[in-house]
């Protein structure tokens, strides 16, 4: 049927077909927040039935024998027979239901719920968006990146006192623990800050030396992890 269409994608059928709770319920959504709108449920009388006939062959068990059976059955297949056409019906009446809640969007072609619709324009909130709501969005985006600009330029200030022409040793000479740039080893306390010497020569001495150089003074360095000692 051609009401089907007008919300073919955005509604779910909760309908049961059998038992004592037979019915119809459709759940329509806003295709813009998906905040969901239910039909008022509609017995299915048919399906009803059989579930009552069901219950009442549980609880007299044998008594209609093979009775109970075939009248079971024959209501059961009514239900089934007239399932499809009541559930048009009920569709039907969901629809014209649904849309008193619903609006479709002649841009998007969308259903958008009264919260998610503009009077205004007549469209979506999503083709049409609130200008109110908007001008803030644009005033939250504005003094964010205005603070950001902001942050960059102290940033920049603050870049200027940072020493960037002093070497600074990554890797203590005494013990190759890192040292981040530190003036004194964290892991040994070796004065990072001025370049070793030698204790006999007072020769400078490269880093990592063991041995001095010029005189072969051992150094007192240590030998980095997993290293073998030197040859005595």
């Amino acid at each position: 049927m051609s009401d089907d269409l007008q919300f073919a994608d955005n509604f779910r059928d909760l309908s049961i077909q059998s038992g004592t709770g037979a019915g119809f319920q459709f759940e329509f959504y806003c295709e813009c927040c998906n905040d969901t709108w239910r039909s008022p449920f509609e017995p299915y009388k048919s399906g009803r039935a059989s579930g009552w006939m069901q219950e009442a062959r549980g609880l007299l068990g044998n008594l209609l024998g093979g009775v109970g059976y075939s009248v079971d059955n024959a209501v059961d297949g009514l239900a089934r027979a007239g399932w499809g056409t009541a559930r048009d019906d009920a569709f039907r009446h969901a629809i014209d239901a649904a849309k008193r809640h619903f609006h479709r969007c002649a841009q998007c072609h969308n259903y958008a719920c009264d919260r998610c619709w503009s009077d205004d324009a007549g469209l979506c909130q999503r083709c049409a968006p609130d200008l109110a709501a908007s001008v803030q969005v644009a005033r939250q985006e504005g003094r964010r990146e205005t603070a950001m600009e902001r942050a960059r330029e102290v940033g920049a200030g603050l870049g200027t006192a940072v020493d960037v022409t002093t070497s600074h040793q990554l890797v203590c000479p005494a013990c190759h623990a890192e040292t981040r740039g530190a003036k004194f080893c964290p892991q040994c306390g070796h004065h990072l800050a001025m370049a070793a010497s030698c204790g006999g020569c007072h020769a400078e001495l490269p880093a990592g030396s063991r041995f001095c150089p010029e005189c072969g003074k051992p150094t007192g360095a240590m030998d980095p992890p997993g290293m073998p000692p030197p040859p005595r």
